[in-house]
């Protein structure tokens, strides 16, 4: 039986050290994540996203009964990531999801595009307890926004940060911490010191570089030549030193997705098995907004549906029958060879 989560000291910002560097294919210990779907459905049609190319499943948002079907067969659980392919904002139960899981004390995050970032939600995610608000803005100023994202919003997303920080400050607020988030595409990548400037004129003192997953087939932006993961020259280099820079000058925090420095989330740690480092397997369980397991969040970049990826139905089976079930040893957890390459190489 694997050990309960509660019983392992776990930062829940770096739940990813949670499992020793030789695993086998059956989980010591419970998850300390879940990533939860709460929504299939997106109100923008980013070019790097795979819902944009391909309905993975039938549009939905994640019923209260499965969201707490699911949470309370782990009610020590660490972290809980509430966001999948789609929107978080859209979903009407959010604030109550959120209030739902702090009161067991598990920490609580998730992404938005922050096109519905309004005054209101602002106010629901502050009262429920919100630990972490990350703001996937991907673009320094409108033009290369609309390119990424697909719809001139880029004003009105700024503008609703700016409008939530002044809030948090108004209610002397620390939580939810706000992050602002760019995906590393060449196309973008020579806006990474404006944007540090952006994140520090609305008062956003973190910024992540989000390393880009690609399509094998490539679709929209999200292609190997767009990545810059083992491709940096020399001027895209220097752009990060300069990023760091500013960052120190404005005390904003900028690092990488994963907690890792920026130019080292960009090369490659293991050569020959480059998959052999991800911890996802062992520390996490990640469910649609229909109750199927996947892997991890680069599933969907396969872009040829989920069935052949599909570790379990959280409406079907128990969490912990999915955990260390057939499935997860041979899809997730091979020592010996990659199952999942056909989404986790472009990881």
């Amino acid at each position: 039986m694997s050990a309960p989560a509660a019983e392992r000291d776990v930062d829940p910002r770096r739940y990813f050290e949670a499992v020793e560097r030789d695993r086998d294919e059956v989980a010591g210990s419970d998850p300390v994540c879940l990533y939860l779907e709460t929504t299939n459905r997106c109100n923008l049609p980013c070019t790097t996203c795979p819902r944009t190319f391909e309905e993975l499943e039938p549009a939905a948002n994640m019923s209260w009964d499965l969201f707490r079907s699911i949470v309370d067969q782990y009610p020590n659980i660490a972290r809980v990531v509430l966001h999948g392919v789609g929107e978080p904002l859209m979903v009407p139960n959010l604030p109550r999801m959120i209030r739902y899981l702090k009161a067991r004390g598990t920490y609580v995050l998730f992404n938005t595009n922050g096109t519905l970032l309004n005054e209101r939600r602002g106010r629901d995610l502050i009262a429920s307890g919100l630990d972490e608000l990350r703001v996937s803005l991907d673009a320094a100023e409108a033009q290369t926004f609309k390119a990424v994202r697909g719809k001139d919003v880029f004003d009105r997303i700024v503008e609703n940060v700016r409008q939530f920080c002044a809030l948090q400050r108004a209610l002397a607020a620390d939580a939810p911490r706000v992050s602002l988030w760019l995906t590393g595409l060449k196309e973008t990548i020579g806006q990474l010191p404006a944007f540090i400037d952006l994140a520090d004129a609305i008062d956003v003192r973190e910024v992540h570089l989000q390393r880009l997953v690609y399509f094998p087939d490539g679709q929209g932006l999200a292609r190997a030549e767009q990545a810059l993961f083992e491709h940096l020259d020399e001027r895209e280099e220097a752009l990060i030193r300069e990023a760091e820079t500013r960052a120190a000058e404005h005390g904003i925090l900028f690092d990488a997705s994963g907690a890792t420095e920026p130019g080292t989330s960009l090369r490659r740690a293991d050569e020959q098995r480059p998959w052999s480092l991800c911890t996802r397997p062992w520390t996490l369980m990640y469910f649609t907004a229909h109750g199927r397991a996947l892997p991890c969040c680069i599933a969907p970049f396969s872009m040829r549906g989920y069935d052949a990826f599909t570790l379990g139905e959280a409406t079907q089976q128990s969490l912990r029958e999915i955990w260390n079930g057939e499935s997860y040893s041979r899809c997730a957890r091979s020592g010996t060879a990659n199952p999942t390459e056909n989404f986790a190489m472009s990881c």
